[in-house]
């Protein structure tokens, strides 16, 4: 009988291990999974930090790129200003070597005085027309004054006088052209205006 009460014991104790076997795999399996998760946690943290660095790496890049590239409009945009007038120097020096030549013409020593000043004449006639062509190509225009009415934008008055046959704060004569490039005024015209009859 004690062997018999023995044995049952022993089927107990057997049976409490299995039980608190049992009851311990929900714990190994949670502590299986968190050291998983663990694991999986760090990955993730890994991968984000490599992704972070490479962003900030593009970035840095980009930005480099960006400084490189607003240094060099700066640059070309001083270049571009420092010699925005060279076209139009280029084209004026064919008119000083007109002038040049209209004089050295007009000096010469085997030519009479009256031809040589008709020839001097005509010389620097051309020259006025190529002078004028060229600022037409670059779109400089005079203003027109003569008949018009005065107008205190585009005109500078320097006197008045009395006209019969120009009505009152109309342009009578000027003394100097004024002109504009494109829309812009460059030089206001230096006019006489008429004053009307003379009383």
């Amino acid at each position: 009988m004690e062997d018999l009460v023995s044995e049952e014991k022993k089927q107990e104790e057997i049976l409490d291990d299995v039980e608190s076997i049992g009851e311990d795999i929900p714990e190994i399996k949670e502590g299986v999974e968190e050291l998983i998760e663990e694991d999986s946690v760090e990955k993730k943290l890994a991968d984000a930090l490599a992704d972070a660095a490479e962003q900030k790496d593009h970035f840095l890049r980009v930005a480099a790129e960006f400084e490189n590239y607003k240094k060099r409009m700066i640059r070309e945009k001083s270049m571009a200003l420092k010699y925005a007038g060279e076209p139009i120097f280029r084209e004026v020096l064919a008119t000083v070597d007109n002038l040049e030549r209209a004089i050295a013409q007009s000096e010469a020593d085997d030519i009479e005085a009256e031809q040589g000043f008709s020839s001097l004449l005509e010389g620097v006639q051309l020259i006025l027309k190529s002078l004028v062509s060229t600022l037409e190509k670059f779109e400089v225009t005079p203003v027109t004054s003569v008949g018009e009415v005065f107008d205190p934008i585009n005109h500078e008055a320097l006197t008045m006088e009395p006209s019969d046959t120009v009505p009152a704060n109309q342009i009578l004569n000027e003394f100097e052209k004024g002109y504009q490039y494109k829309d812009r005024l460059l030089r206001a015209a230096k006019v006489i205006v008429s004053s009307g009859a003379a009383e």
